[in-house]
């Protein structure tokens, strides 16, 4: 079964004790890297937040059993080795940054 991709956000959050030390460069849905839209994990120790610029993104973690449209006002956040994977849906822009 097929399940729509629910707005309510991802309930994680970033531990207090972690820090941004990089991001990626701004993507669309025509410049986002194959690898993101296949599953793929951040390393351990590492965290993730992805920033919609505009319009909206898939998340998706089976993991966590999340799947959910990410907006300029719904971050998704990536838990350190968390096999995720993002979808465009319609123009996008976004970004990803890094924590440690």
């Amino acid at each position: 079964m097929n399940k729509s991709p629910a707005s309510l956000p991802d309930p994680i959050s970033l531990p207090n004790d972690v820090a941004p030390y990089k991001q990626t460069t701004q993507f669309t849905e025509a410049t986002v890297p194959q690898g993101l839209l296949k599953e793929h994990a951040t390393k351990d120790g590492v965290w993730g937040v992805i920033h919609v610029m505009e319009g909206q993104l898939r998340y998706i973690v089976p993991g966590r059993d999340v799947d959910t449209v990410l907006t300029p006002t719904v971050e998704g956040i990536i838990m350190p080795t968390e096999v995720h994977r993002v979808e465009p849906i319609g123009e996008v822009s976004f970004f990803v940054e890094f924590h440690r």
